[in-house]
């Protein structure tokens, strides 16, 4: 067998070896990713039932208050501060949200984002 007969049958068998390790590594990037975005939805779905057990609670003491309540007025007030407060605290836990969906999103892009810049790089 001569040198260019080598050089064309070894080259189908160096393709496969390229695109196995390539798919091999795209697979790895991708479970990365993935975990990632597991460990974040869960990190998130904890965050909102913490909330959502943190409002419960405040909602309850506020209609213990209201069986208080002994005028319009203070009615009134009452109201006025739940509203105020309820207003905060959701802004603020919008705002908890928001920046952990950011987070979490930035994390699981991060994998593939470096796999292919790094495809890239070596491919220049």
């Amino acid at each position: 067998m001569d040198t260019k007969t080598k050089a064309t049958a070894t080259q189908p068998i160096e393709v496969y070896e390229k695109m196995t390790a390539a798919s091999e590594k795209a697979t790895s990037l991708i479970k990365e990713s993935y975990s990632r975005a597991l460990n974040g939805a869960q990190d998130y779905n904890n965050k909102l039932l913490g909330f959502a057990q943190t409002n419960a609670t405040t909602a309850f003491e506020f209609a213990k208050r209201l069986f208080d309540v002994k005028s319009p007025s203070e009615f009134i007030e009452l109201s006025t501060e739940r509203a105020r407060q309820q207003f905060a605290t959701l802004t603020e836990q919008t705002k908890e949200l928001a920046t952990l969906a950011q987070k979490v999103t930035l994390a699981s892009t991060e994998p593939l984002k470096a796999g292919v810049t790094k495809a890239f790089g070596q491919s220049s």
